[in-house]
């Protein structure tokens, strides 16, 4: 099994402009014939009849031509009009230019309107600026524009992003000497919140009301809903308690208080909503059983549903995708499948969101098979499958270790002209790192810079663990080396990764100069990369340097883990301080922290070696009786202990009492 190569990216064809040609003299006679002088005349309602009847651009094309060539019939605005739009939508572009030059050139006035459909196909065709260009040309067809066409041009600029271009335009049109109106102010609230000007946007709002303006729910919506988005649901609060709210406004404000983890403040939302008059709809709802699904909370979830159908509210695609998402969160697989039946029973059919996270939910309970089959239904249904679906199958199978599958899910997707996307080429390389395949992920990585997909920080952190993890660390340097090319820079779990790949090979040399580039860099370390480097001091022997830093990271407010604790207590053994050690352990059981194997074999060891074999069978019989049992390490040191100490007799008896100690624990 591999992976087809030679597979070209499926892209959209070019579609060339549909060609045709005017007479630019209407009236010349092109017909020899005199027998044919007498022709029938065409009513404008005969030809406007005819051309937005016929759906087959190329042929009403045709016929305008053959009545603009013809004595049957004068064009006029109209019929321009109709065919500019038949183009428009066609987003033949060329054309639409084509038909607007010809009309200046017949002396066809051409209305604000008819500017407006151009605007707007321009907008349909991604080609904003040439909207642009066209609205600075009305000048030339005798065409003044107001604030209806300046609202058009500046909603398509919205719609593009192009924040730059419309404080220009907005200057341009009170130039002209135009008021703008609540179209106009809404458009710009927009453009300012999409732009992260949330406080601009509430400046706008005040200048709206001082200009005789009166903002409208549209208005306050867009800043209610942008504050919130910012984690200003507090003050998007209090803004809207200066207004009577509606049913969108407060599913903003619900939205808001859910992203902050305020659910009681959500619930409170809700039936202020009922205490007003105001039914909440089925956004208001899902918003909240989505934040408590996420937060695990789905039999509280349930709840709200049920809430749902007793005020009559109907839940939709996106409810039942939240629960779904809810139920597999918790690892409640067959809850999770009933909730899809149930949906399916209720006439919703699932959209390709609802298909991925039913996938997920099967990936993530490692069941493959079932994932592939829902697939398979999804193509059955006509939903096609996006990038989304492909990774998420990729990456489950990369975690159950079955590159066959990931391979054949790849193929597919390839050959159905999905284009990877960065996440897709990162699961697919971490497949194959997996399965030591790095010569074939170099090849995907080469792969992505061809298709202009570049690699992220991600994908190259995948490469860099793969290769430390399985021994390869100057593999993993020239990776390192090479992120600068691709333009990442590299992160704290870079480093993290790294500075274990080296500590495990014993490369102190390497691992401390990285360490000096992590402090030049200025990246500041994490809970892992002091357990990394505390790790690394212990391999080297620097027990006073792991203790010296120990102090630098409670200094820095990093509060140690597990891991932690234990790399600090088996230091202080290997340094004789077995008191200091048993201290540590006494003073982090005290609080919500319990020592594990690790902890327990290291102090048996610190034991045996400096104080006596008999104060650590206390320990040993300590750990016995918390219900943790020896493994082959424990063993040793412990054996080991009693066979080295000199001083005491009856070695056999003692060993295979505590043997048979040992042996019950672990029964």
């Amino acid at each position: 099994m591999h992976l087809k190569e030679g597979y070209s990216l499926l892209l959209k064809p070019h579609r060339p402009s549909v060609p045709f040609v005017l007479c630019s003299n209407p009236s010349l006679d092109v017909n020899p014939n005199p027998k044919m002088e007498t022709q029938i005349a065409l009513k404008e309602s005969d030809v406007l009849k005819r051309l937005n009847h016929e759906r087959d651009l190329a042929v009403a094309l045709e016929y305008f031509k053959s009545v603009a060539n013809s004595r049957s019939f004068k064009h006029t605005p109209l019929t321009y009009w109709t065919m500019i739009e038949k183009l428009g939508r066609e987003c033949e572009m060329d054309g639409v230019q084509y038909f607007l030059q010809q009309m200046k050139l017949e002396g066809i006035s051409c209305s604000e309107d008819l500017f407006i459909s151009v605007i707007s196909s321009y907008r349909q065709a991604g080609a904003v600026e040439l909207a642009l260009k066209t609205f600075y040309r009305m000048g030339d067809f005798g065409c003044k524009p107001s604030v209806k066409i300046y609202n058009n041009l500046l909603d398509a600029l919205l719609s593009d992003n192009r924040f730059q271009m419309i404080n220009p335009i907005y200057m341009n049109m009170k130039k002209d000497g135009l008021e703008p109106n609540v179209f106009t102010y809404n458009i710009l609230l927009k453009a300012l919140c999409k732009n992260d000007r949330v406080d601009g946007a509430r400046k706008l709002l005040d200048e709206m009301s001082s200009r005789g303006c009166q903002p409208d729910n549209v208005s306050y919506t867009t800043i209610i809903s942008s504050m919130c988005k910012v984690g200003k649901s507090k003050e998007a609060r209090e803004l809207a308690m200066r207004f009577i709210p509606i049913v969108p406004v407060y599913n903003a404000l619900i939205n808001g208080m859910c992203k902050e983890c305020k659910i009681e403040e959500a619930f409170k939302l809700l039936d202020e909503m009922v205490c007003k008059g105001l039914s909440p709809n089925v956004i208001s709802y899902t918003t909240i059983i989505n934040a408590l699904s996420d937060a695990g909370n789905v039999n509280l979830s349930m709840a709200i549903l049920a809430q749902m159908f007793v005020r009559g509210c109907h839940p939709n695609i996106h409810t039942f995708t939240s629960l779904i998402k809810g139920f597999y969160s918790k690892g409640r697989s067959c809850e999770a499948l009933n909730m899809w039946d149930q949906m399916m029973r209720e006439g919703i059919f699932p959209n390709v969101v609802a298909y991925n996270t039913l996938i997920h939910g099967l990936c993530s309970n490692r069941k493959m098979g079932e994932a592939v089959s829902v697939l398979n239904q999804m193509e059955r249904n006509r939903c096609t499958p996006n990038q989304t679906t492909y990774s998420t199958l990729i990456d489950g199978f990369a975690k159950a270790g079955d590159w066959v599958g990931a391979s054949d899910t790849w193929n597919k997707m390839m050959s159905h002209g999905c284009r990877p996307n960065v996440v897709v080429y990162t699961c697919m390389m971490d497949v194959l790192c997996r399965n030591y395949m790095f010569k074939q992920a170099h090849y995907l990585l080469k792969n992505m810079t061809m298709e202009m997909c570049p690699p992220s920080v991600i994908t190259f952190n995948m490469f860099i663990k793969s290769f430390c993890r399985s021994g390869q660390v100057d593999l993993a340097m020239n990776a390192f080396d090479q992120m600068e090319k691709y333009g990442c820079a590299p992160t704290i779990t870079t480093y993290n990764e790294l500075l274990y790949g080296l500590f495990r090979e014993w490369n102190f040399t390497e691992a401390f100069g990285l360490l000096r580039e992590l402090e030049e860099r200025g990246i500041k370390p994490n809970l892992v990369s002091y357990n990394t480097i505390l790790y690394g001091f212990c391999c080297a022997g620097m027990f006073q340097k792991a203790l010296q830093l120990l102090g630098k990271m409670l200094v820095r407010g990093i509060k140690p883990d597990t891991v932690t604790i234990n790399i600090v207590i088996n230091a202080y053994c290997k340094l004789g301080k077995v008191k200091t050690a048993i201290q540590l352990t006494d003073a982090a059981s005290a609080g919500h922290w319990h020592p594990d194997l690790i902890t327990y074999t290291s102090l048996i060891w610190g034991i045996c070696n400096w104080i006596g074999v008999e104060q650590a069978i206390i320990y040993f019989n300590r750990m016995l009786n918390e219900g943790i049992s020896p493994n082959v390490v424990t063993w040793n040191v412990l054996v080991q202990g009693v066979f080295s100490n000199t001083g005491y007799s009856g070695h056999t008896r003692f060993l295979e009492r505590i043997l048979c100690r040992g042996y019950d624990k672990m029964v």
